[in-house]
């Protein structure tokens, strides 16, 4: 027998583990839209063009491309070039950034999106790292308002309060700031290679990190100057007082502390918490112009939730002077940490609350009437497909963790009678048909 299998990277989801995802993703969608988010959906395919350039050189290698088809690719073939014009979603934000641009008349700025969909890159699979895979996004768009940062790092503090997810550090930089370093240490021109090798320090660490910026050009005096300012001791105020000591006359770097001061007062007003201060994050997606925001725990190694502003990604697709933010929480990963801690409610075992069991056809006749009237109450409920032995259906409801079997033979038939038997403390119950709802909820 041929084996069969799935590409490496992607996962099949049992039901147990698609209930828990749903909940995942039904927790994070009520949050975005007690903050007043409406949903969108964009296609799993985009122009290959749409996407090229905007995740800088290492996101354009990891992107899944489609081939050309039909004459197209036949003549490609001839020409040996351009084999491709399509390509998979390689994130959220840059078909959202397309989607304000072709969408603009019809929509209301500032724009206050959300979407739930899946996104998938060329990686090398690993743990917490999969070349399919779900975001939840957030984002506005349309608005330079700083509480818009603020909003964000609420939702996040609120999503995995709900999830129960304690431990959870909220890390808060703003590009502005890495640009004026930049300029301080003179690479300005080798901004991108900074902020792509600095979003690799907590991988390979400080000595690696010198040594890539080193093949990249930077003299030792820079990166020396460079992790002088990055490692500056000391509260939050008290480093952001320091650097702006250090970076006085960069303007840029100025509006930077000074964007990140307020975002952090604001937020602790909000009583956001795990919110810390992290000079050093970097993110390497090249479109990040102001705040970035990077969310981690200690028992992952990666981050759960991340996003930032963004000023100019709508100006590539011809709508300019457009500001956005957001962030996107890492739904796979999430889940792993959750299962990890052993936080999923209970009630997810199984979507049957309540077992019928069947004794024959009259039996499951009269057993299917009282299975409408609890669906009706919104109790889910099934009655045993075929009748079976006892201990066969009893072993079922075991299995699929269904908490109530309900037991209606020919004599409970004419008493109106049902045996209710609680599967998780083993408490039988004989109760009027009439009562079996209140008996169970």
């Amino acid at each position: 027998m041929k084996k069969v299998s799935i590409p490496k990277g992607t996962r099949d989801f049992l039901p147990l583990q698609a209930r828990r995802r749903s909940y995942i993703f039904q927790t994070i969608k009520e949050v975005f839209e007690l903050f007043g988010f409406a949903p969108i959906e964009t296609p799993a395919t985009e122009n290959e063009s749409t996407l090229t350039g905007k995740y800088g050189e290492e996101g354009d290698q990891l992107m899944f491309k489609v081939l050309k088809r039909g004459d197209k690719l036949k003549s490609a073939v001839e020409q040996g070039k351009g084999f491709s014009d399509l390509a998979l979603r390689y994130d959220l934000t840059v078909p959202f950034a397309r989607f304000v641009v072709q969408h603009q008349s019809e929509l209301t700025f500032p724009f206050k999106r959300y979407q739930i969909q899946p996104v998938w890159r060329a990686d090398r699979p690993q743990k917490g790292r999969y070349r399919e895979f779900y975001q939840c996004d957030v984002d506005v768009i349309g608005s330079e308002a700083l509480i818009s940062e603020v909003e964000l790092l609420s939702i996040i503090d609120q999503v995995f309060e709900k999830l129960g997810l304690s431990g959870v550090r909220i890390k808060l930089n703003n590009r502005k700031i890495l640009a004026g370093i930049a300029q301080k240490i003179g690479a300005e021109d080798k901004f991108t290679a900074l902020t792509v090798n600095l979003d690799k320090l907590d991988k390979i660490g400080k000595e690696k990190v010198g040594e890539e910026l080193e093949k990249a050009g930077f003299q030792q005096v820079q990166i020396s100057t460079l992790f002088d300012l990055l490692s500056l001791s000391g509260s939050a105020q008290q480093r952001l007082e320091a650097l702006a000591e250090k970076l006085q006359g960069i303007e840029i770097a100025e509006k930077g502390i000074e964007e990140l001061k307020e975002v952090m007062r604001l937020s602790a007003q909000q009583n956001v918490r795990g919110l810390e201060l992290d000079l050093t994050l970097a993110r390497g997606l090249n479109y990040y112009t102001g705040a970035i925001i990077e969310v981690v725990h200690d028992q992952f190694n990666s981050s759960i939730c991340g996003g930032g502003r963004y000023d100019n990604l709508t100006e590539v697709f011809g709508l300019k002077d457009v500001s956005g933010v957001g962030i996107s929480f890492g739904a796979d990963r999430i889940y792993d940490l959750m299962e990890n801690e052993n936080l999923f409610p209970y009630e997810l075992e199984s979507t049957t609350k309540v077992l019928f069991v069947n004794f024959g056809p009259s039996e499951a006749a009269f057993s299917l009437s009282l299975a409408s009237k609890l669906r009706a109450s919104g109790i889910s409920c099934e009655v045993y497909a075929e009748p079976a032995k006892l201990k066969k259906q009893f072993a079922y409801a075991n299995t699929l963790n269904i908490p109530f079997v309900v037991s209606i033979g020919s004599n409970e038939m004419q008493a109106q009678k049902a045996v209710l038997k609680n599967m998780y403390s083993g408490k039988q119950t004989t109760v009027h048909v009439e009562q079996i709802i209140e008996h169970i909820v």
